[in-house]
């Protein structure tokens, strides 16, 4: 099934399951992916199935995570995750008086004609009041063109959030964000419970839900646990084989 054209596996099979390494340990790195490394049966050059991993943070906290998505991305042969961030739209005076550190100059911002080239996508931004920060929703505000002509139709997105406290938005945020997916077209992929017990383990304090990864920040200075970065690595990886068994690499 080729891009646009959706991606809901059969329900003839069997249900993914993701068995994740430790993110904070993980393996040698490999020879890095080049966009066009395999070859089909017929001889032909086929590229990677490319995940966008778009987001928006201010103080680095989905930064981190998506990372370490990106980590899990790369970990399904075929298909790898691009990083990039969306526009920031507060001035770099207002920036500094709220002491934001400097962004990752190594991710590219984004460009909305760019987005036709995903094959799936992993939009990640803190909350502002249960919804998405005001950057992210002025990016989606400048898809309109896309929208027009649906472009972005059938395409596999999945979502995680950063909240200061654990009833701050953790899944009202994600919640919110599925209609502009839905606008869009966009075939919104949550990860249920396929973390296993680490879903429904209260001993400990950790961000995300059913709706995707997730990290608490507290006043800002909390930085994400070795849990919620095992989440974010294992809904990259997720994603990867869901997409990798949904869409055939051309």
């Amino acid at each position: 099934m080729g891009k646009g054209g959706g991606c809901v596996p059969s329900k003839n099979r069997a249900s993914i399951a993701v068995s994740d390494p430790d993110p904070d340990h993980p393996p040698p790195p490999q020879e890095q992916k080049s966009a066009a490394q395999s070859h089909n049966p017929a001889g032909e050059i086929a590229r990677n199935l490319r995940i966008f991993i778009v987001y928006y943070s201010m103080y680095g906290h989905i930064e981190l995570l998506a990372k370490r998505i990106k980590r899990g991305v790369d970990s399904v042969d075929g298909v790898e995750g691009v990083l990039f961030k969306v526009p920031e739209t507060l001035p770099p005076k207002t920036l500094e008086q709220m002491k934001v550190p400097a962004k990752d100059d190594s991710v590219p911002v984004i460009e909305v004609g760019k987005m036709v080239e995903a094959d799936g996508f992993l939009f990640g931004f803190p909350t502002r009041y249960g919804s998405m920060a005001a950057q992210m929703k002025s990016f989606f505000d400048s898809t309109i063109d896309l929208w027009k002509d649906q472009r972005l139709a059938g395409i596999p997105a999945g979502l995680f959030v950063s909240t200061g406290t654990q009833g701050g938005g953790q899944e009202t945020t994600a919640l919110t964000a599925v209609s502009l997916l839905a606008h869009h077209g966009m075939v919104y992929v949550p990860i249920g419970y396929t973390f296993g017990s680490e879903m429904t383990n209260i001993d400990t304090i950790r961000g995300g839900s059913p709706y995707g990864a997730g990290v608490l920040s507290g006043d800002g200075s909390r930085p994400p646990s070795s849990t919620e970065l095992h989440l974010a690595h294992h809904q990259g990886k997720y994603m990867a084989t869901l997409l990798k068994r949904s869409l055939p690499r051309s």
